[in-house]
């Protein structure tokens, strides 16, 4: 990248990391989300229309993967099997010994203020957190299930916390939600054709689970809607609806029977909630997501606003020793910034929080480091 087109996209970056977050928070209209300061007059006539505009600008993103699986850390002793966000259905984790897990819960170290600082430090304008991987696990108190974060000794509502840092400071706030693959709730997609890693193949029958005409997915599908209701009408404005799991609805029973999971009239549902709150689908299940956001290796161009994810660990989305040596560098978060530049893209950098909740400290400091050289220019 050249030097100026570089400077003028790292000055982006900066104009938001630096600012109060008063001045963040002090749009003239107060239903305007703080996050979208400076786009007051397109949110009044087109509340998407700004989110969209804003999206394309922001550049620069915290993508945080947390969850039960960030536990296993000496305490899985497959050496076959990393011990990540994919450890219950690599090691094919029964469902009874894996929500075990929940008891040793405690997120003492998972502190909001500092993320949204960190993340504002670095430049970042929007975080993303996992509020329920495949495994079904829930970081914020949802009525639809006993499994999340406010029933374990945390006793806490992680959406809740980083929500209000991130309304404080003027973060957009966007929520990953598993939506196509569940390896928990007894109605979820399953093996009989789906594919997509809709379930671990267990050894033995799983007993929690509904097999043959006791299963109905119309039932998972109306506790996603749920679910996905109390994320938009109990945590203020959010930037957008992250789906994960494309790779169950894409599969040949799943294109034979995508309707089956009612994903327009969820996006329907999500835009009449929140008229701002984009939704994406990962690279596109139906063509009608607001923005695309696949994986690091995405060489494709898209005619919606592109997002690529993308690790500071070295493969590893949620936290794994195994994963521990080589976090990305600050050379290295650099260049993923020009490449996704040079795609229009935004970067979506992802950090698996220790199983305390703490930052790595390597990411830590990198970040703090991208900080100083985006500034710098």
């Amino acid at each position: 990248m050249e030097r100026r087109k570089f400077i003028k996209f790292t000055g982006l970056a900066v104009s938001s990391a630096f600012v109060s977050p008063l001045i963040m928070n002090s749009c003239s209209n107060p239903n305007v989300p703080s996050y979208l300061k400076g786009y007051e007059d397109l949110y009044a006539d087109n509340p998407r229309k700004a989110a969209l505009e804003y999206f394309r600008n922001a550049k620069f993103g915290l993508f945080i993967h947390y969850g039960l699986y960030s536990l296993l850390e000496g305490v899985w002793q497959d050496k076959h099997v990393k011990p990540s966000e994919w450890v219950q259905l690599r090691g094919k984790i029964q469902v009874k010994e894996y929500e075990k897990l929940a008891s040793k819960f405690t997120a003492e170290k998972f502190d909001a203020d500092f993320i949204t600082d960190m993340a504002l430090d670095a430049g970042m304008k929007y975080i993303n957190l996992t509020t329920r991987h495949h495994d079904s696990f829930c970081l914020f108190d949802s009525k639809y299930t006993n499994f999340k974060s406010t029933n374990t000794p945390a006793k806490r509502d992680l959406v809740a916390e980083l929500s209000e840092q991130c309304q404080k400071k003027g973060l957009g706030f966007f929520l990953y939600y598993s939506h196509g693959r569940d390896w928990r709730h007894p109605h979820a997609p399953n093996n009989d054709g789906w594919g997509g890693n809709a379930r671990p193949k267990y050894g033995s029958r799983e007993e929690s689970y509904k097999y043959g005409e006791e299963h109905d997915l119309q039932i998972y599908v109306e506790f996603m809607k749920n679910q996905i209701t109390e994320l938009l009408t109990n945590y203020g404005p959010i930037g957008g609806i992250w789906l994960d799991g494309i790779g169950t609805p894409r599969s040949p029973k799943g294109n034979n029977n995508i309707e089956m999971f009612k994903c327009q009239e969820l996006y329907d549902h999500i835009h009449s909630l929140q008229p701002q709150t984009l939704v994406s689908y990962k690279q596109g299940l139906l063509g009608t997501e607001d923005f695309k956001a696949p994986e690091r290796h995405f060489k494709g161009s898209s005619d919606v606003p592109l997002e690529i994810c993308d690790t500071l660990q070295p493969y590893s989305w949620g936290y794994s020793q195994k994963d521990e040596l080589g976090h990305k560098s600050v050379d290295d978060v650099i260049e993923m910034l020009n490449k996704a530049e040079q795609m229009n893209a935004n970067l979506l950098l992802n950090t698996g929080p220790l199983p305390d909740g703490s930052i790595h400290p390597d990411d830590v400091k990198t970040l703090k480091e991208v900080g100083k050289r985006l500034h710098k220019g």
